[in-house]
C-alpha cells in the first residue's frame, strides 16, 4: 500500500454488493464517492481532494485493516464482527446491507436433536451457531460449510442449518424454511480505537454526516 499522508483518513470498504447500497448512502450524507465507485480493479482509490483514501476489500477482512490501524474507518455487516472478536469500535448503523441471522430447516426440523447424537448444524458461522445453541442448553455438532449451505438439510450432512437470510427466496425455492432468528443483521461503521483519537477532528464529522 503507498506510504499513508498524515492528513488522509483511510476507509476500508466491502467489496460486493454492499457497495452499492453504501455509495448512495456516502452521496446522501455528503461524502464524495467519486473515486470510490470510478471504474477501476485498483483496490487503494485516493480522492487527494476530499483527504479520503479508500481500501477495496473482501468483507472478512474491513475489521482486520481497522483493528491493526490500516484504515482508520471501515463498513462492515455485523456478522461479521459477531462471529469473530474484533478490539475495534461500531459507533454508526447505516441501516444498509439488512438480514437476518437464522435457524433454518426442512419444515418440523427438530431444534432438539436425536436422542443417539447432537443437533447437527452447517453453517458459515460457528461461533454464532455454537453461542446461540450454547444459550438455549442445546448440544450441537457443528459443520463448517463456506457455501450452498441449502444443501445441508436436503442431503442428510446437517438438520438444521444457520445462516443469513435477506428475502428468503433461495430458501424457498429449495423447500427450506426459516424456523428461528439469532439476530438482525445491517452494516456498521467501525473505527480503530488509536486512529479515532489521533484523528477526531478528521474523522468525527464523517461519522456525524453518516448518523444522519
Amino acid at each position: 500500500m503507498p506510504k499513508r499522508k498524515r492528513d488522509t483518513i483511510v476507509i476500508a470498504v466491502p467489496k460486493g454488493r454492499v457497495l452499492e447500497q453504501l455509495g448512495a448512502r456516502l452521496e446522501k450524507a455528503g461524502i464524495p464517492t467519486s473515486a470510490l465507485t470510478a471504474k477501476s480493479r485498483k483496490l487503494v482509490r485516493e480522492d487527494e481532494d476530499s483527504g479520503l483514501s479508500w481500501l477495496l476489500l473482501k468483507p472478512d477482512d474491513v475489521p482486520t485493516y481497522v483493528e491493526y490501524g490500516a484504515a482508520d474507518l471501515g463498513i462492515v455487516g455485523r456478522d461479521v464482527l459477531m462471529e469473530r472478536d474484533y478490539d475495534v469500535l461500531a459507533p454508526v448503523d447505516l441501516d444498509i446491507g439488512q438480514c437476518r441471522m437464522m435457524v433454518c430447516g426442512l419444515p418440523k426440523a427438530s431444534l432438539e436433536g436425536k436422542r443417539e447424537r447432537p443437533l447437527r448444524v452447517a453453517t458459515k458461522f460457528p461461533n454464532i451457531a455454537e453461542r446461540h445453541f450454547r444459550a438455549k442448553g442445546t448440544p450441537v455438532e457443528l459443520i463448517f460449510c463456506q457455501g450452498s449451505v441449502e444443501l445441508a438439510p436436503l442431503t442428510g450432512l446437517a438438520d438444521v442449518i444457520v445462516d443469513l437470510v435477506e428475502t428468503g427466496e433461495t430458501l424457498k425455492q429449495n423447500g427450506l424454511v426459516t424456523l428461528e432468528e439469532i439476530a438482525d443483521i445491517s452494516s456498521v461503521v467501525i473505527a480503530n480505537r488509536a486512529g479515532l483519537k489521533l484523528h477526531r477532528e478528521a474523522i468525527d464529522p464523517i461519522l456525524k454526516a453518516l448518523r444522519k
